[in-house]
């Protein structure tokens, strides 16, 4: 008896991830997992310089800042609840020193750029279609950093504005870096307080509209995250205890699923390895002077210079 119905998917044939590779991960909060994943197996990954960017505008404005090279200065900046914030930035990068703020944003601009230029792969989760737009400034924003509801106004993103906006992604990426690998992917993180039925237009808005871009022969896929959590794993045991955010045990489903789907067959056999000393270097001894603890100690730093001559960017 088949009690779950699975979503196919082959694995990539013609630029797989490995660990040459280099990925920049853009987007909503399950960028956030994928991106820890690549990192607790030493993938070359850089993730949300600006923090968690929850719609495809945030993104758009993201990579045309920094391929023009903007500066931040004092006027893209505000003080609240004493902190300085930045409307194109997550509050992970707000501080109570506004030097501080655009040193970072400054710096993180610069990161960006660079990333984006060597990217081998880049990976662009999409969260929500409903945007705030500021009402002084007639700007959409990224964050509200909890400012006053009544200074910006609510607005469904169209499925031709959002088309538009990867298709302006997708343009901008290719103007410094033609050969990256471009994966769209709809986050499974539901955002129930935009209400239920609005969470549900909102998805289906993104998944239409990025089906309007999507083209392998052109290094643009998709990857069906939102539709593996909604198919495969459609039980509350999935969720994490917001009942929102997908459980640990589902993000190393799709996880998996991303592997098998990305990640070279050289590149999945050195990640055993990896684990094996990341599991290692986690290891809590009863008595650490023990000889047998030593020997451990030993045959792991014999494994690590091993993985560390074949591929010297990888520290532990």
């Amino acid at each position: 008896m088949n009690l779950q119905t699975k979503i196919s998917l082959q694995a990539e044939e013609y630029n797989p991830i490995g660990y040459k590779s280099k990925v920049v991960l853009l987007g909503s909060c399950f960028v956030e997992n994928i991106g820890e994943k690549l990192d607790y197996y030493k993938y070359q990954a850089f993730r949300n310089p600006f923090g968690i960017l929850f719609h495809p505008l945030a993104i758009e404005k993201l990579v045309l800042n920094a391929i023009n090279g903007k500066v931040y200065s004092e006027s893209d900046i505000f003080y609240h609840n004493e902190q300085w914030h930045c409307f194109d930035a997550h509050s992970k990068l707000s501080t109570s020193s506004n030097d501080e703020l655009l040193k970072a944003l400054n710096e993180q601009i610069e990161l960006t750029i660079n990333q984006l230029k060597e990217a081998s792969h880049i990976v662009i989760t999409l969260g929500t279609a409903w945007v705030y737009r500021h009402i002084e400034s007639d700007t959409i924003v990224a964050n509200c950093h909890k400012r006053l509801q009544r200074a910006f106004l609510k607005e469904l993103l169209s499925v031709d504005v959002l088309s538009e906006s990867f298709d302006a992604i997708i343009n901008l990426i290719r103007s410094i870096n033609t050969k990256a690998d471009i994966i769209f992917t709809v986050s499974p993180v539901r955002h129930l307080k935009d209400g239920f039925v609005e969470n549900t237009q909102s998805k289906a808005h993104l998944i239409a509209a990025v089906h309007q871009v999507v083209n392998p022969r052109h290094k643009l896929h998709y990857f069906p995250s939102y539709e593996i959590m909604m198919d495969e794993l459609r039980d509350y045991r999935f969720y994490g205890k917001d009942m929102i955010h997908p459980s640990s045990l589902a993000v190393d489903y799709i996880w998996n699923k991303f592997k098998t789907a990305w990640v070279s067959k050289e590149a999945a056999t050195l990640m055993k390895e990896i684990e094996i000393i990341q599991s290692g270097l986690n290891h809590r001894p009863f008595n650490p002077n023990s000889e047998a603890h030593q020997e451990f100690l030993k045959q792991l730093e014999a494994k690590k210079t091993a993985v560390q001559n074949l591929h010297p960017h990888i520290s532990f």
